[in-house]
């Protein structure tokens, strides 16, 4: 199997490859022994069926087990249940429909704040929108968010190759290190002065009489700060880039903002923010009349599933009215984004207040867009847009 090209020239040669890949070779396997599945019926049978293909790499990769301590992603069940069990409280569709207001008023004071009639989207709103949010959720100061930032884009930076490398894993667990200490920081006041933020009810939570460890806590946290604004940041970055593609698409959504949810789908469909997930093969399995052995990692394209002619009717082609719209872009299963619900409702009130905020946007310099270079995901860092205020 050839690499696959990146998402620097906006996904077009990507989207291409990943068709091939789909009609030629639905399963493959690369340099590194890792399969690749490509098609939706076979990435929803990889994520929906954990004790065929486990999210739980320490059994491949031992190495990893201390970096992996209390972290949704690479627990199986039952620890899977506990440990969302435990969080899922401050992500219930009664606890989300509460954050709308604050949402709103933040969306507000960061487009107040926008001086002119330039400016970039991912640093005036797409970023600070979703970290402030997700901050005060954990409690952290949103003072902070310059240095969250600057942290989180160090871990996101490093590239997916071989996962059983060891400089790779050296690399990820110094770049963590800063990050680590300041979460611990405040686990470690909270350990004498409870509070009522979603780090005061980790470190007070038990799962079968047991609380979690320090460590637990950290990568627990660590991971919801990350995946709790990266994903909005590059929802909000594509949608930009979906609707100056498809003009009548954006006027429809202006004229009638009930068609936001709707786009929002779309937008995650077509241009999916994190490009595959990864499990662990626990026997032999057959996909698509390939064999994948026991104790494989498997990568999961979830673009390539959301850009699947099997399941979507023209699937290139941008409809905000696709219905049904069983987009992928979240997931399938008990590993269904956590985060899912929220970055959809800050998705919606964001695009809204755009919408409603300036009279026309358009992107100032097509050529000027920075995409994330960083392998398995697909958004932009840098969206310059020109507007007019309403």
């Amino acid at each position: 199997m050839k690499q696959p090209p990146s998402v620097v020239d906006g996904g077009r040669e990507l989207l291409g490859w990943l068709r091939e890949m789909r009609d030629d070779e639905p399963v493959a396997v690369d340099a590194y022994g890792m399969y690749h599945v490509f098609r939706f019926d076979d990435v929803q049978a990889v994520t929906t069926d954990p004790p065929v293909f486990s999210s739980d790499f320490t059994r491949i990769m031992p190495q990893v087990e201390e970096g992996a301590k209390g972290s949704l992603i690479t627990a199986d069940p039952p620890l899977h249940r506990k440990l969302r069990r435990l969080v899922s409280t401050a992500f219930t569709p009664k606890v989300v429909a509460s954050l709308e207001p604050r949402i709103a008023q933040v969306t507000n004071d960061l487009i107040d704040d926008i001086d002119g009639s330039g400016f970039d989207l991912v640093e005036k709103l797409a970023y600070p929108l979703p970290v402030i949010v997700i901050a005060e959720l954990l409690g952290l100061p949103a003072s902070d968010r310059a240095q969250l930032k600057s942290w989180s884009d160090e871990l996101l930076s490093i590239q997916t190759g071989d996962f059983s490398d060891p400089k790779m894993l050296d690399e990820a667990q110094k770049k963590a290190e800063n990050l680590n200490a300041y979460l611990l920081e405040h686990i470690t006041r909270r350990r004498g002065n409870p509070t009522n933020d979603l780090l005061g009810k980790l470190v007070t939570a038990e799962v079968d009489g047991e609380g979690l460890d320090d460590t637990e806590i950290v990568n627990f946290s660590r991971l919801l700060l990350l995946a709790g604004h990266i994903t909005t940041t590059m929802l909000l970055g594509n949608a930009m880039l979906c609707f100056e593609e498809n003009p009548d698409s954006a006027a429809q959504v202006r004229a009638d903002p009930s068609l936001v949810p709707a786009a929002v789908e779309e937008i995650l469909r077509v241009r999916s923010p994190f490009l595959f997930v990864a499990r662990v093969s626990t026997q032999d399995v057959e996909l698509s009349g390939r064999t994948i052995p026991a104790d494989k990692m498997v990568m999961a394209w979830l673009l390539g599933a959301n850009h699947d002619e099997r399941h979507f009717a023209d699937p290139e082609r941008f409809d905000i009215h696709r219905d049904p719209n069983r987009q992928a872009a979240f997931g399938h299963g008990i590993h269904f984004c956590l985060g899912a619900p929220l970055a959809r409702l800050e998705a919606r009130v964001a695009l809204t207040a755009i919408f409603q905020r300036f009279a026309d946007i358009r992107i100032a310099d097509r050529s000027a867009v920075k995409f994330r270079e960083t392998q398995g995901m697909y958004g932009v860092t840098y969206l310059p847009l020109e507007v007019e205020r309403a």
